[in-house]
């Protein structure tokens, strides 16, 4: 228990992640970030973490607090993060918290080209789940299906086992929308990828997968 400001005898601590979803755009300013930081001088908070920050931005927040887990998006089709960000956290000790790997949806097996979404869901006018990019997204969703069926695994848990099996990643964060989905992604952490498993999926999955992480922003 802490002692806080006049107005409250005590306030439990609670940790809380500090971002934005930033892609590319303005970010929070110093003073915001000196904000958090005194939360964390004064014990009202003990942890802080980013999402979709790039190393550059997480090496800016360092100057004034260093973060200690990140939010990044990362699938078997959007690998971007491999080049720098992941190499960096661990580099540096930050945790990663995978979102999207189930490409929100599209690796769970439900989602076909007749799949509809309401107007005020995200995907109806996203380009990686409308016209050509959701027939080059399915096509890609497809490849691993003969690996899934080897190892006795759906396509969303060699999916999410797939993001656990990177050294920098600690969780996975299953963007399930129904129970029954939720209980499926569960069984990812007992699928166990070999070094041999990830360069077959590798393979398959290379020639297809820059095509696709074009359409994606989230």
């Amino acid at each position: 228990m802490q002692t806080v400001a006049p107005g409250a005898s005590h306030l439990e601590v609670t940790p809380i992640a500090y971002g934005t979803r930033q892609f590319g755009g303005d970010w929070e300013s110093v003073d915001e970030q000196a904000a958090v930081a005194d939360l964390v001088r004064e014990g009202l908070t003990r942890r802080v973490g980013v999402s979709n920050y790039s190393t550059d931005q997480i090496t800016a927040f360092a100057a004034v607090l260093p973060a200690e887990t990140v939010q990044p998006p990362y699938r078997l089709f959007r690998r971007d993060i491999e080049a720098d960000l992941l190499p960096y956290a661990q580099a540096h000790h930050i945790g990663v918290l995978a979102y999207g790997p189930l490409a929100h949806g599209l690796l769970g097996g439900t989602i076909t080209e007749a799949t509809t979404f309401g107007g005020d869901d995200w995907r109806s006018h996203s380009p990686a789940f409308t016209g050509p990019g959701i027939r080059r997204n399915l096509e890609v969703v497809a490849a691993p299906g003969s690996s899934t069926a080897d190892r006795g695994a759906t396509t969303a848990q060699l999916a999410v086992a797939w993001v656990l099996a990177h050294p920098a990643v600690q969780v996975a964060i299953a963007d399930s929308r129904t129970p029954a989905h939720l209980e499926e992604s569960l069984g990812a952490p007992d699928l166990t990828l070999s070094q041999g498993d990830l360069a077959e999926i590798d393979s398959i999955m290379a020639p297809r997968y820059r095509s696709a992480a074009s359409l994606w922003k989230a």
